[in-house]
């Protein structure tokens, strides 16, 4: 199996997650300025600086970003992200950016998480369409998402339907309490909405078989997918001592 050339760039996220990712993985690293092997299997952190860019021009990667649950702290003002530490999870998906939840997975690292999972809501006041940012617009080349999913939902259900996104005043812990369902592009807010027995929808084909907003009306969460999120997912400490590495490894094998 192809190690991949670790591309970093000069962003203190990046540079982190992408060093300790070669490290665990013995992999070389390449500043995005300088690469230039196309045909070699890549991995990075993120879609800025030129790391988008060299994703699309290669054949094969790994995308490392911001974990399905538990993940690090974070807050969101002045339309910035500011990371306060990483103590939590970072997902590792091959050929994409999101991982759908397929797969055959034991239920012990969801276990470690000890996350409080509701069982799935039967009532809700409206819907959360949850906006994407301008990066995700660009990236997925979607930038009528909201006024074009808003006709969508609408299609299926007349029921209210509230935008929200990263910056919004109001919480999205709080509106979950009341929410029927929870739609987004491929915002991984939706695995959390369906930890608080809120269904979730995705418009990216890639997780449409998490559920689809024709059946917004009549919607199942399907738990297992949890397992499968939760073995995609990696601490700082476990990318850097390999293990996740070797489990990338494994997966591939079987």
């Amino acid at each position: 199996m192809e190690k991949p050339i670790v591309i970093y760039t000069d962003h203190i996220m990046n540079k982190t997650l992408c060093y300790n990712f070669a490290k665990g993985s013995e992999s070389l690293l390449c500043h995005a300025n300088k690469f230039m092997e196309y045909d070699r299997t890549i991995a990075t952190y993120g879609v800025l600086r030129g790391t988008l860019e060299i994703i699309n021009k290669v054949k094969n990667y790994y995308y490392i970003d911001h974990g399905y649950f538990n993940q690090s702290k974070r807050s969101f003002e002045d339309n910035r992200t500011n990371v306060i530490n990483l103590d939590g999870y970072f997902r590792i998906v091959y050929n994409n950016f999101i991982h759908n939840g397929t797969g055959n997975y034991p239920d012990d690292r969801l276990k470690k998480l000890n996350l409080d999972i509701l069982d799935q809501k039967k009532s809700g006041d409206f819907i959360i369409i949850s906006e994407p940012s301008v990066v995700m617009k660009k990236v997925y080349n979607v930038p009528r998402w909201t006024e074009d999913t808003i006709k969508l939902v609408n299609k299926y259900t007349d029921r209210k339907v509230i935008i929200h996104n990263k910056f919004s005043k109001e919480p999205l812990d709080f509106l979950l309490k009341n929410a029927w369902a929870f739609v987004s592009l491929q915002s991984t807010a939706g695995f959390k909405a369906m930890q608080k027995g809120v269904p979730a929808f995705f418009t990216d084909y890639f997780l449409k078989n998490i559920g689809e907003i024709k059946d917004i009306e009549n919607p199942i969460i399907n738990y297992n997918i949890f397992n499968n999120l939760a073995y995609g997912q990696w601490t700082l400490n476990e990318i850097e001592s390999g293990e996740a590495w070797e489990n990338i490894v494994k997966s591939f094998l079987n």
